[in-house]
């Protein structure tokens, strides 16, 4: 239906007008009857719909409305698989409709700093690239229905300790390519309705004040057609929060946040038209969803918990599979052990806390899956609530074990050890989990453990048993998942999206995270999770991109459609995927890019591309990649831009971040124009790399040494040293130690010569 929303502004108070920047209860937008323009609701996300009936509340402890919980976006991201993110962002695109929400709250795309974040479970990736792709895919999934998403938490929300006050001080360099890298993708490609800003400081601005995130970048410089929506209670100062580009303020402040903006417009401190176009977003918004509404709207239960079981399936990871134990056989007896089997730990706590239509019976689902031929025991082995060791409990599972044939014991962590609100303290499972596990393998050799968890954990029983499904929170059909792959009705196909640490101390971020009262250095800098390993040499517990299969893949013919290029060019990369291998499978091909020498500190390698395809036996398959600038360069701060170097750079696919199969190389050429000002203090070095440049210093050098002698045909056996003091040599030594050969006047005409817009240093 055609409107006119900027008429539509003009015809409204006021008081109307700064009425609709802030909500009208806790889910609700403000409407405006006199004028027609309806309340909308929007409700918690991200992995299933969070609409609550009655009293209202953010932290996910009033029950909602039964709908569909799918696995977490950490399960869901180690499928690696776009398509499927959009297809759960359909399913719960449908689910909305059918509850009447315009807006979904979610996805998160905040990076996984520190394996200790305590709402990790709800972000999808360690590694930017991998993170948007994903958020993107499930943003147009849930906006082909006519609902909207909100992509959060927007930005660099990394820690639930002092969340609404800690200041997060990161580089700009370090915050553009990896923190808002994570959501640059989403936005341009996505276009999500809104954006969520989130409750911290960045660089000592509070986010949802902070203009230069939420107008220069995100509206400006990415082009975001939305609204910008305050996290649940995220405004500092309201006048100055929509000043800044926030115009949505939830939940309700009971009229004191749009007092604020009537009071900054009338003292002439908030100009009108910023507000008018604040309106206007919130006005697209609301007319967008009302034209989208779909009437009398339902789906189908069985069909989304079907979804959820095979999405569920593509997510887990196979991390460990000593002597091919598994796929299980279809006979014998095999001892169920761990409560989680019967009780499975399927989602994390929280807003994001789904009341969901049914919950898979593990023990249920692997005698369903298994056959007749196959008899199962079960033992709880601890009790979940606690951490002590209940010995009655531990013996029976004890028993169970030694009698049966196999044992798969089902372990990983309790609600109360990840939850919004709080972080983790350590990366340790329960002492009853530990010990469950390590009790078992004393008397039975053929020990299969599951585990059900949002993040990493220490593994230090790993060599004591044969095999170790990762599951992650898989959602309310996690049972009947895990029945699939622990019997080889689907083969496993997820891969890491995080790495694993061999223990706590290993991460990058552990001198700083979470920091001291109400500040966080970010003093890694670019160096998260594997680009940290990667360069310390650091040997992970699990890589980055790691996943075992029931079937091998071959890596062959790396070709690629040019080895010389601009950073203006795109280069397409080819390779060939076989599998080798007596089962279907699909493997996720991963693409990294490593720059070969730079003047600039750079990861070993990043990850640029990636596929996930399937095989049949025998099967081959090439699969094509593009590359683009941005697949080579780095942010240069200066340019404040995206720069490329001339150079060699290396193309690596591979299985994982620590397992790359085929490599090639390809120079590519800056075509970019850097122009920096030179000063007295600039380095001799570092005005010599330009050859036009290098020519004017020269002579000016040449003078120096006559005069002085220093660095001069001379210098024997110190030559090395004189060379190097020379390149880091500052350009006003040169009048300290020339004797007067070179005055204050010679070296500021030297410095007007070199600034000259004639000389630039090309990329």
């Amino acid at each position: 239906m055609e409107r006119n929303i900027k008429e539509l502004v003009q015809r409204m108070t006021l008081e109307e007008k700064a009425g609709m920047c802030s909500g009208l209860d806790f889910w609700h937008l403000k409407g405006v009857e006199r004028l027609g323009i309806p309340s909308i609701m929007v409700t918690d996300g991200p992995h299933g719909l969070r609409k609550q009936d009655g009293s209202a509340d953010h932290l996910g402890l009033t029950s909602s409305v039964p709908a569909t919980c799918f696995p977490s976006a950490a399960g869901l991201a180690s499928s690696w698989d776009k398509e499927l993110a959009r297809q759960v962002g359909v399913a719960l695109g449908e689910e909305c409709q059918a509850e009447d929400v315009a807006v979904l709250l979610g996805p998160g795309v905040n990076i996984k700093r520190s394996p200790l974040g305590g709402r990790n479970f709800e972000y999808f990736s360690e590694d930017p690239l991998l993170s948007t792709q994903m958020a993107t895919g499930h943003i147009q999934g849930v906006q082909s229905q006519g609902v909207g998403t909100s992509l959060k938490h927007f930005a660099v929300n990394n820690q639930e300790e002092r969340r609404m006050s800690i200041d997060a001080v990161v580089d700009e360099r370090t915050l553009r390519e990896i923190y808002l890298a994570s959501f640059e993708g989403a936005v341009k490609d996505g276009q999500p309705w809104t954006v969520m800003c989130s409750y911290n400081k960045v660089n000592g601005t509070y986010a949802g004040e902070n203009e230069w995130l939420l107008t220069d970048i995100l509206k400006d410089e990415w082009g975001h057609e939305g609204l910008v929506v305050s996290d649940w209670g995220a405004v500092n100062e309201r006048a100055d929060a929509l000043a800044a580009g926030l115009e949505l303020e939830m939940p309700t402040s009971g009229g004191i946040g749009e007092r604020k903006v009537i009071d900054a417009v009338e003292s002439g401190q908030l100009p009108l038209d910023k507000l008018d176009r604040a309106v206007e977003r919130l006005l697209t918004l609301i007319f967008n969803a009302v034209d989208q509404k779909q009437d009398g709207a339902t789906y189908n239960k069985d069909e989304h918990h079907q979804l959820a079981r095979k999405v569920a399936a593509e997510s887990m990871v196979l991390l460990k599979n000593e002597e091919g134990i598994l796929p299980l056989g279809r006979e014998g007896e095999v001892a169920l052990i761990g409560a989680f089997a019967r009780k499975p730990r399927f989602q994390g706590g929280g807003s994001s806390h789904i009341n969901p239509t049914k919950v898979d019976d593990i023990v249920e689902e692997m005698t369903q899956v298994a056959g007749e031929s196959v008899t199962f025991s079960y033992a709880p082995g601890y009790r979940i609530e606690a951490d002590d060791v209940d010995e009655t409990l531990m013996h029976e599972a004890v028993q169970a074990a030694q009698s049966a044939d196999t044992a798969v014991v089902f372990v990983g962590l309790p609600d109360r050890y990840e939850s919004e609100g709080y972080d983790r303290a350590h990366l340790r499972l329960p002492d009853n989990h530990i010990r469950l596990i390590e009790e078992i393998a004393k008397v039975q050799s053929r020990v299969v453990v599951v585990l059900s968890n949002g993040s990493p954990v220490e593994m230090p029983w790993l060599p004591q048993v044969r095999a170790v499904l990762e599951a992650y929170l898989g959602g309310q059909a996690v049972g009947g998942a895990m029945a699939d792959l622990l019997y080889g009705e689907v083969n496993p196909s997820g891969k890491l999206a995080e790495t694993f640490p061999a223990k706590l101390s290993h991460n990058p971020s552990y001198l700083n995270f979470p920091g001291e009262r109400d500040r966080v250095d970010y003093r890694e800098g670019i160096f998260v999770g594997y680009r940290y390993y990667d360069k310390k040499e650091l040997e992970p517990l699990f890589p980055f991109g790691y996943g075992l299969s029931y079937t091998t893949f071959e890596y062959a013919d790396l070709k690629v459609d040019r080895t010389e290029l601009t950073d203006q060019d795109e280069v397409n990369v080819h390779v060939r995927i076989t599998n080798t291998g007596d089962r279907a499978g699909k493997e996720i091909v991963q693409l990294y890019v490593s720059d070969v020498e730079s003047t600039v500190i750079r990861p070993v390698k990043e990850l640029k591309a990636f596929a996930k395809m399937a095989l049949e036996p025998g099967e081959s398959e090439v699969v094509s990649f593009t590359l683009n600038k941005r697949s080579f360069a780095y942010y240069n701060v200066d340019m404040k831009d995206w720069h490329v170097e001339t150079g060699e750079f290396d193309i690596q696919v591979g299985s994982s971040s620590r397992d790359i199969h085929v490599h090639t190389r390809v120079n590519v050429e800056s075509t970019a124009t850097f122009l920096p000002t030179y000063t007295r203090n600039s380095t001799l070095g570092d005005i010599q790399r330009d050859p036009a440049h290098k020519q004017l210093l020269d002579q000016a050098l040449q003078q120096f040494q006559e005069a002085s002698g220093f660095g001069g045909n001379d210098a024997g056996d110190h030559a090395d040293m004189m060379d190097a003091m020379m390149k880091y040599m500052p350009l006003r030594a040169l009048v300290a130690f020339s004797g007067g050969a070179m005055t204050e006047e010679a070296m500021n005409e030297l410095l007007e010569q070199l600034n000259n817009k004639d000389h630039g240093i090309r990329g």
